[in-house]
């Protein structure tokens, strides 16, 4: 039987009521950054979420359209651990791509949606402050030799100074994954991290990734093995028997980070789905993965 309108707004009552007035850090990625209606429906459920009463801000990232261009300039993307390796050519193009691109593109967006959006990246109030990862250690043939992944950042220090005062005047901040130096260069962060990082200096409510994928599978070839919740504890488990791979690793890492500072729950969502992250936040039973602390959490607020 067809759930009636009424009753939908109803379920959703309580969540609204609980969420009233917190932030909550949403990164965008995936397909949504090459599909303008998959886009647009995120964005229309962001307004929503700020004429509710909720204060959202969106990390983007933009793998799927750095690789493009990078292809298109006769440059091969490569990967290591779910991080994109990034020379100098590679810094630039992401720079080129997350802040002159897709940034302006969101931010547009929720303006014709109804809403105020500002862009924002690592160098706008020295946000984002980080250094650059170290070699990574990888054992090949047993041999042991370094891969060095060039400017990818690791986050020392966020400083949410400027995303409280956006969001106090009803903006809805746009942030590009790029990061600050002690020197002044330019880092590439993964944009999950980033949103992991971001959601914990800022004390939200939820941080929501969403992804391709509806949240965390089992068996990645088997859409019925979908994980509904994971605790902190089984993340490091799930990476070591294989279940968490690739470009989820990140993902994860992000949503940890987030919860053991604070952040409430976090929710790893398919975003290509319709609207769902109205699915998940405002009903019963959801749609994605949870992310918690507590093994059995006694409700999905």
């Amino acid at each position: 039987m067809e759930l009636k309108r009424e009753n939908v707004l109803i379920e959703a009552l309580p969540y609204m009521q609980e969420f009233y007035n917190s932030i909550m850090v949403i990164k965008v990625g995936g397909n949504a950054m090459v599909s303008s209606q998959i886009m647009e429906d995120i964005i229309k459920d962001v307004v929503l979420l700020r004429y509710v009463g909720i204060k959202p801000v969106i990390v983007h990232g933009g793998g799927p359209e750095i690789t493009e261009k990078m292809e298109r300039m006769g440059k091969k993307a490569e990967f290591f651990q779910g991080l994109r390796i990034t020379d100098d050519e590679t810094m630039e193009i992401a720079r080129m791509v997350l802040v002159g691109n897709i940034n302006t593109k969101i931010v547009s967006l929720i303006g014709v949606c109804g809403g105020k959006g500002i862009g924002l990246n690592g160098h706008d109030g020295r946000m984002i402050l980080g250094h650059k990862q170290a070699a990574k250690k990888v054992v090949v043939d047993g041999i042991e030799t370094e891969v060095d992944i060039g400017w990818v950042g690791e986050c020392e220090v966020i400083n949410p100074d400027i995303l409280h005062i956006v969001l106090e005047n009803g903006y809805i901040p746009v942030i590009s994954p790029i990061a600050v130096d002690a020197k002044g260069n330019a880092l590439n962060i993964n944009a999950d991290i980033v949103a992991g990082d971001i959601a914990a200096a800022l004390h939200a409510k939820k941080l929501i990734l969403m992804t391709d994928v509806s949240g965390l599978l089992r068996n990645i070839n088997d859409p019925d093995s979908h994980i509904s919740r994971v605790t902190l504890d089984e993340i490091d488990h799930l990476i070591a028997e294989g279940v968490i791979q690739g470009g989820m690793i990140p993902k994860l890492k992000g949503a940890a980070v987030a919860v053991k500072n604070g952040v409430e729950r976090a929710h790893i969502i398919n975003g290509s789905v319709s609207h769902s992250m109205l699915l998940e936040l405002f009903t019963d039973q959801g749609i994605g993965t949870m992310v918690c602390s507590l093994e059995k959490p006694k409700d999905r607020l």
